[in-house]
């Protein structure tokens, strides 16, 4: 059950919408649905096709509230099927509109944000209230509420349940796209915790990832978000020690990298690359593959890290990118030029309160021996930085520069 759960909970909800056009009704047939299974598949075992199974069951509820509630009474013969057949047809050509209509509602315009993050990790991703408010870091109680709110706007604001028509769909994909990256980078490195990485929201991320690229094997910016996740994720279990303790990358032991991940993201990144302009998606893929590609730290080609940093710039402009484009000049012209960079970008009030602006800057201060001010950035850092893994290493760097300053 757990299993239908996780690999079909989207199929379902998307064939569900496909009748009620009302996210809450869908829900509880498709919950109802699943409820039922519990009880009829223990009795007469697992089906062989549990996602048509549980869509015929849940569309088929779905008819029969608005058959109690007396309306568009002309529209069940189309909308009924016939047989568990007759719904597996429909993960052909149809689901796949389904699926799209779902995402594209959770992830539409008039909602903020962090709502359509909840709503895609609930109903496209399945998980559970509990699951998303614990994403989130909030109470089950508050998510349930921020879920309710959710819908009834979707309801009153008349959201329509279908896919963007051809001259929206650049603009709505990169919204998606937006929601699934963070959802990726919120697991990647979690802001806040005992865990460096929330599984569970990166392994999430990437089944977007993957869905939008059977939904849409055509679209450049798909190709190059799925390419940056796997490219990125495929270091995943080299970026922690044995007892917990964060790895940089160039102490990462590159033999146990994800080869396969690599090579499929490779391979999406020249395809992204093709189309020009280059999304940032694709250029961002693009810096990660560099990464993966070389054999060493020492040996990475960071003059084209910066090359592809100074193109993302111009693309997406963003302080995090100008960061990283200079933590790139530090290592491929040396620390002097990267903290001069660093400098100038000290007046940016984003980066002013973020951790990693203060790790870099005291990682070059300590490179080029200015210890005092490396410690005092360090310091500032560990001040910024709520995550426990990140904050361990933050105190033995402290501890080290301390130690090193006592034995002058």
């Amino acid at each position: 059950m757990a299993e239908a759960h996780r690999s079909e909970w989207a199929y379902v909800l998307a064939a569900t919408m496909s009748v009620t056009h009302d996210i809450d009704v869908a829900e509880e047939c498709v919950q109802e649905a699943y409820a039922r299974a519990l009880t009829d598949w223990t009795a007469n075992g697992i089906p062989h096709k549990t996602g048509a199974w549980l869509t015929t069951v849940a569309r088929r509820l779905a008819i029969d509230q608005r058959r109690r509630r007396a309306t568009h009474e002309r529209l069940l013969p189309m909308l009924a099927p016939d047989d568990e057949g007759s719904s597996e047809g429909a993960r052909g050509v149809d689901i796949v509109d389904d699926r799209l209509r779902l995402i594209f509602t959770c992830c539409h315009p008039a909602l903020d944000l962090e709502t359509q993050i909840s709503l895609t990790l609930r109903f496209v991703c399945g998980l559970t209230t509990s699951e998303v408010a614990r994403a989130f870091l909030i109470k089950e109680s508050a998510m349930a509420a921020r879920l309710t709110r959710a819908k009834k706007k979707i309801a009153l604001s008349h959201i329509p349940y279908h896919v963007p028509a051809a001259k929206e769909l650049p603009d709505r994909i990169d919204a998606v796209l937006d929601v699934v990256h963070l959802v990726f980078t919120t697991g990647h490195t979690a802001p806040s915790g005992a865990d460096l990485v929330r599984d569970d929201l990166t392994t999430r991320a990437l089944q977007l990832a993957r869905m939008l690229r059977e939904l849409l094997p055509q679209d450049p910016g798909v190709a190059g978000l799925l390419a940056l996740i796997l490219l990125t994720d495929s270091r995943r279990t080299t970026r922690t020690s044995s007892d917990g303790g964060l790895v940089l990358l160039s102490d990462q032991d590159r033999s146990q990298w994800d080869r396969e991940a690599i090579d499929e993201g490779i391979g999406l990144v020249r395809e992204s690359l093709r189309h020009r302009p280059p999304s940032r998606f694709a250029l961002m893929a693009a810096i990660a593959a560099v990464h993966a590609e070389a054999p060493s730290f020492s040996e990475t080609d960071w003059k084209e890290i910066v090359s592809m940093y100074e193109l993302l710039l111009l693309t997406w402009p963003s302080p995090v990118v100008a960061l990283n484009r200079a933590v790139a000049v530090g290592f491929a012209e040396g620390p002097l030029a990267g903290l001069a960079m660093l400098d100038e970008l000290s007046g940016d009030p984003f980066l002013a309160h973020y951790t990693y602006y203060e790790c870099a800057r005291a990682d070059f201060l300590f490179r080029i021996g200015r210890t005092n001010e490396a410690l005092a950035s360090y310091e500032f850092a560990l001040e910024l930085s709520e995550n426990e893994v990140e904050r361990a290493f933050i105190e033995r760097r402290c501890r080290s520069i301390k130690a090193e300053v006592e034995a002058l």
